[in-house]
């Protein structure tokens, strides 16, 4: 058993294994709760012959979930997004010391993920999935006991009756438990090229238009997500020499799931491509918003910046509820609805590493069916 001593507004606890520990340790905590709550489960895992890695004297052994991630990133080849989405809970968990990463500590994670930030059940999958990985990771590498993401119930995503309740106190809102499956009705497609082109587009009491720098360029973006399906970062990061015209193909050197990719190429985006003036002649990139830094950092501001000003020509084309990768979504039905492509030719088109993803981005539109039938 620890000893436990109270010292004025704090509480220290002193630890001794000698079989195990090369010193006893001593922590200090000024909450008596905490403190119990931590020395109980660190007495059961060296009860158990286990030692915590921060208390072990090997250096390169990670002890808070910032380091593990640090270490996870630099020593795996892992996909853009789950390095993106780590950093960032590295960011916000970091401190969080990783014997106490358990079932109740996931469950707290998810929670706070809906009550805190009201993040969408998407969302919420993709954090779960980096976690996953992670801990998968940690414990091949014995730094944890278990992956506590693992026994994650079905439906663990979606928001319950009790959440609502939570964020209804606050005056907050959750997010639909649906997938989302907005694509372009009607004019819609029509009405973004206008304002693209720069023409005036009547809006409730006047005509309204935007004034675009690169133009040329973003509509070479909207072109070509709607031909190919492909990722924004995929497309604003592409050069010249990935642009195979003969081959009618783009190479994709790393996607988002850290695979390499060859995308075919239509007629019309290959006329998009042909007709296109802005490649920059010195450094050969076909866009003018990237400079080939390739840091986290900078290609996230890039997304950020032309996710933005996307949303500002959806919204003059009165379509503003449409999303920058909603295009990918509608690339993927018009696959299905316009070609005889099998399912496993569109999911090498897409960049998909399951079928299952069919299943989430082929929202073909019930009229579509219908004509199907006899």
């Amino acid at each position: 058993m620890a000893t436990k001593i109270k010292r004025g507004n704090s509480w220290e606890y002193i630890v001794k294994r000698k079989a195990l520990l090369p010193r006893p340790l001593s922590m200090t905590f000024h909450d008596e709760d905490e403190g119990d709550t931590y020395i109980a489960r660190l007495e059961k895992l060296l009860d158990a012959g286990i030692v915590p890695p921060e208390f072990s004297d090997q250096v390169d052994i990670p002890t808070t979930l910032e380091k593990a991630v640090r270490l996870y990133t630099t020593k795996v080849a892992v996909a853009d997004v789950d390095e993106l989405l780590l950093i960032s809970i590295g960011k916000r968990q970091g401190s969080t010391r990783l014997f106490l990463i358990d079932y109740a500590w996931a469950e707290n994670y998810i929670q706070g993920l809906k009550h805190t930030r009201s993040l969408a059940p998407s969302t919420i999958r993709h954090h779960v999935g980096a976690m996953s990985r992670l801990c998968n990771w940690l414990v091949r590498q014995k730094f944890i006991v278990s992956n506590p993401f693992r026994e994650l119930p079905r439906g663990y995503a979606n928001y319950a009756p009790g959440d609502h309740a939570v964020l209804a106190a606050t005056g907050d809102t959750a997010p639909g438990n649906t997938e989302r499956d907005r694509r372009l009705n009607g004019d819609e497609e029509k009405r973004i090229r206008a304002v693209l082109a720069g023409v005036p587009i009547e809006a409730a009491a006047a005509e309204k238009t935007l004034k675009l720098k690169h133009r040329e360029a973003l509509a070479l973006l909207f072109d070509l997500a709607l031909e190919t399906g492909m990722r924004l970062r995929e497309m604003y990061t592409l050069t010249k020499d990935q642009v195979a015209a003969k081959e009618c193909t783009i190479f994709l050197e790393k996607t988002k799931n850290g695979d390499k990719r060859q995308v075919p190429l239509s007629t019309v985006a290959l006329a998009c491509l042909r007709d296109y003036s802005g490649t920059n002649q010195t450094t050969g990139q076909l866009f003018p918003w990237w400079n080939g830094d390739s840091s986290g950092v900078s290609l996230r501001k890039i997304t950020a910046l032309l996710s933005a000003q996307f949303a500002r020509i959806f919204d003059v084309a009165q379509c503003g509820d449409v999303h920058f990768h909603d295009l990918r979504h509608e690339a993927c039905c018009r696959l299905y609805e316009r070609t005889q492509l099998s399912d496993v030719e569109i999911a090498k088109i897409m960049g998909w590493k399951s079928l299952k993803m069919a299943l989430r981005y082929a929202n073909l539109r019930g009229s579509s069916l219908a004509g199907k039938l006899w």
